[in-house]
């Protein structure tokens, strides 16, 4: 009897022991989400948001916000893109500071949704659209390829002032470049 009952505990430990190997080979095993770029620029640790003060913000947003919001202000003191800008530089010039904002935002969106965020969504027009003045009133003209080239430039210029790796600044650049025959129109 004895012998049975070692026999049959030695089958189910034999019978365990092949179906836990058998579960765990490499080819069963479940894939490995790779990093996203949102990941990698801070992902969704939640950090103090220094501009609005006891806020909390998402580092991977911040990280973006950041470069954004340089870029916008590099673009702004850019002559060879900033006429395509001339309503939002005269309501920042005059004071008012929605029309930044407003851009901020949808740019932060757009970037996050890009490089793989998965807690915004974008909501803005299309990059036609948006960067054509038939159907964006504050745009003027449409942009050829040297002004799309202009932008890449600052945007890289924005990126390297909030000290990003110039490894993640090529993956970026890489992103807006997918962008190029939607926003050049001319």
């Amino acid at each position: 009897m004895k012998k049975v009952i070692f026999s049959a505990i030695i089958l189910v430990l034999t019978i365990t022991a092949t179906v836990s190997m058998q579960s765990c080979k490499k080819s069963d095993s479940p894939d490995v989400t790779q990093k996203t770029l949102y990941d990698t620029l801070g992902g969704t640790m939640m950090v103090n948001d220094p501009t609005h003060a006891g806020m909390q913000i998402e580092a991977g947003r911040l990280a973006i916000r950041s470069v954004v919001d340089s870029a916008i202000f590099v673009i702004a003191a850019d002559a060879n893109i900033n006429v395509y800008f001339k309503v939002l530089l005269a309501e920042v010039t005059n004071g008012n500071t929605s029309g930044f904002m407003a851009l901020s935002k949808n740019l932060t969106d757009f970037f996050c949704v890009a490089t793989g965020a998965k807690n915004f969504t974008y909501g803005g027009k299309n990059m036609r659209d948006a960067h054509n003045p038939a159907t964006n009133s504050r745009m003027n003209g449409k942009a050829a390829n040297d002004d799309f080239d202009s932008f890449i430039a600052d945007v890289v210029a924005a990126a390297k002032k909030n000290k990003v790796p110039d490894a993640i600044i090529a993956k970026l650049g890489a992103i807006i470049n997918t962008l190029r025959s939607a926003v050049v129109q001319a």
